[in-house]
Parts: C-alpha cells; sequence; structure tokens
C-alpha cells in the first residue's frame, strides 16, 4: 500500500528539509514542494492562482499515485487550513493509499531565529517573521499530527514521520 505523507507548517518551520531527509529514509519516494506549483516573478495570491495550484498539486500527486516506482509520496506545503488539506485530498485517488497528515509547529522564539537566519541569507524578507508567526496557532485547529519541532533536529523529526 502506498503511503502519502502530507507535511504542513508556517513558513520557515523547517517542511522542505524534513521532508527531503525524509525522501532518503523510505524506500521508493518521492518528494513535491507546493510552492514549486506556483513560483513565479511576481509572487501573486488571487482567487485565479490558488485554483491554479490546487490543481497543479494534484495533478502532480495523482501522477506520483499511479506510478508503480513509488511506494512513499512526500509533499509539504504552508497547509495552515483544514479546508486546504480537505480540498486537496478531495482531489486525490488515495482509497489504496494510506495517508499522514502532519504539521510542524515550534516555539514563536525558534521560528524568529530561523527565520532571521533566512532574512540575512537573502532567502527571505523581513516582513515573513511576524506572518509566520501569526499561522502557528492555526496549526492547533487542525486534523493532523502535530509536532514540535523546536528542539529536535531535522533528522530526528524524519524519523517520527517515518515510525507514523
Amino acid at each position: 500500500m502506498k503511503k502519502i505523507y502530507l507535511i504542513g507548517g508556517a513558513m520557515g518551520v523547517g517542511k522542505t528539509t524534513v521532508a527531503q531527509i525524509l525522501k532518503t529514509k523510505l524506500s521508493n519516494s518521492v518528494f513535491l514542494d507546493g510552492d514549486w506549483c506556483w513560483d513565479s516573478d511576481p509572487f501573486q495570491v488571487t482567487e485565479e492562482t490558488k485554483i491554479m495550484v490546487i490543481d497543479n498539486i494534484s495533478h502532480l500527486l495523482n501522477n506520483f499515485i499511479h506510478c508503480s516506482a513509488y511506494d512513499n509520496i512526500i509533499f509539504c506545503w504552508v497547509m495552515h487550513e483544514q479546508s486546504i488539506i480537505d480540498d486537496i485530498l478531495s482531489r486525490l485517488d488515495h482509497k489504496d493509499c494510506k495517508v499522514y497528515c502532519v504539521s510542524l509547529v515550534c516555539d514563536p522564539d525558534v521560528l524568529s531565529e530561523r527565520l532571521r537566519k533566512d532574512i540575512e541569507q537573502g532567502v527571505r524578507l523581513p516582513s515573513i517573521i511576524e506572518k509566520s508567526i501569526s499561522y502557528l496557532p492555526k496549526y492547533r485547529l487542525l486534523y493532523t499530527k502535530r509536532i514540535d519541532v523546536s528542539n529536535s533536529s531535522p533528522n530526528q523529526i524524519a524519523d517520527e514521520i517515518a515510525a507514523l
């Protein structure tokens, strides 16, 4: 049975890093970062682009589900509302799959420090700190397994997800 891992979390919490490590720990794995499905310049969040990105994500994930080469499908994205998770799942042919929904969370100070490092490296804009921290409480409302990453390495978190 194929396994699908939906890994959500605020910007900068470590979703991509953990997912990339998880990909190496699970056999026959494929990884998709939702951000790749609308990496544009300028980045635009409109009703049209929201519809497009969910369609892009669903299309790619379904292709991975139907491909016999993959047993483990790992997807990460900022899924801060249950409706986002539900919408994606409603579009997937996952009847013969085991689905794991995980939310990575952490202490706001830890998240702020991680984002500051990204800002110093020019990877993110300073406005991301307030926005990302404001998302943290939203993950308490989701029907996901929450994993606090504040005091754990990405490798430890990947091991915890792999053990689900």
